[in-house]
């Protein structure tokens, strides 16, 4: 004989399942729209303050990118954040004639790589490398891509600026993340590097985060204004 007890705990615990199952469909609903509306990429912590409390957003977001991993249009997380594209098998088919980017030159690709895998890094250190001046333009023009940012000063006489990589330069490349950046190997199968490398070449690991080092002091107002990023205070522009 059946327990009626027991049965209406299990119809209970169905119900309970039930409900929770449909709680994570509407999560998993509400995250897709969000990061869907989003011009930039949405991160966790946006998505949890906007998600029924002790929700796992990062559960939802895996199962999410599972989800959309087999169609055009992907769920790839930038640096800890989230953002749709299209599927990079079918990017030739996407038409950018109208808003078709200009070919960077070589300098601002050279000086973009030394950026990409030595940041934090000065100016100085950049033309240290490159074995050649280079001109405020240059670093204009992947500043204006919204690839390259100024991180902090560094400590050492003079104060030097220090420069690093940002979130939309990830995004552009299709990286998860800086370790992502292709290594010697990687660089070598593209053709990018000589044949002729020293032996003991190496890439240098760029820094992980976006935290400042112990040699490198934050960027404040006064900085700002010296770098002509800002209007002076107490001026205002026309």
């Amino acid at each position: 004989m059946i327990d009626p007890r027991s049965e209406e705990e299990f119809e209970g615990n169905f119900e309970d399942r039930g409900r929770d199952l449909q709680a994570e469909i509407e999560a998993e609903r509400i995250a897709e729209a969000l990061v869907f509306a989003s011009s930039q990429p949405v991160s966790e912590g946006f998505l949890a303050e906007r998600l029924p409390e002790k929700t796992d957003v990062h559960a939802i977001m895996l199962r999410l990118k599972e989800q959309y991993a087999p169609r055009g249009v992907n769920l790839v997380q930038v640096e800890g954040a989230w953002a749709f594209r299209t599927a990079a098998d079918l990017s030739f088919v996407i038409r950018r004639d109208d808003n078709e980017v200009k070919k960077l030159s070589r300098a601002a690709l050279e000086v973009l790589a030394i950026i990409a895998y030595h940041q934090p890094v000065t100016r100085a250190e950049i033309e240290d490398i490159r074995g050649v001046q280079t001109s405020r333009g240059t670093l204009d023009v992947l500043m204006e891509a919204g690839w390259v940012r100024f991180r902090g000063r560094r400590r050492t006489p003079g104060r030097p600026v220090t420069l690093g990589t940002t979130r939309d330069f990830l995004d552009h490349f299709g990286l998860e993340e800086l370790r992502d950046l292709p290594g010697l190997e990687e660089l070598k199968g593209a053709g990018l590097l000589s044949g002729r490398i020293p032996a003991n070449f190496n890439i240098p690991s760029p820094l992980m985060n976006d935290e400042l080092t112990e040699d490198e002091d934050p960027i404040t107002q006064m900085d700002l204004e010296e770098l002509g990023l800002l209007a002076p205070r107490g001026t205002s522009e026309d």
